[in-house]
């Protein structure tokens, strides 16, 4: 039984380990790491609960759920009325339900599971390039001379980013700005906001976090 055990864990941890280096990339809010230990651990966990509580595992296969839920809602994030971040905080559920699934043995409807999950992602990134929806990511911009910050807001409206939240700013050496937002708006709209910086003079650095 060891051997199967082993079996469920590892591949638990090689689909979330995929899963964690695309999400890195894309630059999300949880990355690589938090996927492989959420889905892992629940793997484990549930492992443990058939070894241990075989009659009757479901009191610590429920508190799996729970607690993955009180860690899926601090990636929401709260700005004035709207709260971001349910994706987020979503996949990390479901990798945990994931985890338990494969924990359990149920190997087929893990991996039916996981395909779900990618297939979501794909259309999702297909949505995403061709602009539809709103998208949210934080930006920061440093420039090469002092701006006044209500420059910087027209600069990102010009572009059609309206929706703007600052979150830092900080004066270097009284000769440059480094200022940092939340921004919200479509995806052809943000990925123009390097090619529109390029235009003027006193920005000197963009990047996307």
């Amino acid at each position: 039984m060891t051997n199967e055990f082993f079996l469920r864990i590892s591949l638990t941890f090689l689909l979330a380990l995929l899963f964690g280096l695309e999400r890195q990339k894309a630059h999300k809010q949880v990355g690589f790491g938090t996927f492989i230990f959420v889905a892992t651990g629940a793997c484990a966990l549930s492992i443990i609960s058939l070894d241990l509580f075989a009659e009757n595992p479901l009191p610590l296969l429920g508190a799996i759920v729970t607690g993955i839920g009180f860690l899926g809602a601090g990636a929401l994030i709260r700005d004035q009325d709207k709260i971001f971040g349910f994706t987020t905080a979503a996949s990390i559920w479901v990798f945990a339900i994931l985890g338990i699934t494969i924990g359990v043995g149920h190997y087929l409807f893990g991996i039916l599971l996981y395909l779900m999950i990618w297939i979501i992602i794909f259309i999702d990134k297909k949505l995403e390039k061709k602009g539809v929806g709103s998208y949210r990511t934080k930006l920061s911009i440093e420039t090469n001379r002092i701006v006044e910050e209500v420059e910087i807001r027209k600069f990102l409206l010009d572009v059609g980013i309206k929706n703007t939240k600052m979150i830092r700013f900080e004066i270097i050496n009284n000769k440059s700005i480094h200022i940092t937002y939340f921004i919200e708006g479509k995806s052809s709209e943000i990925k123009k906001i390097p090619e529109e910086a390029s235009k003027n003079k006193w920005i000197e650095i963009v990047k996307f976090e």
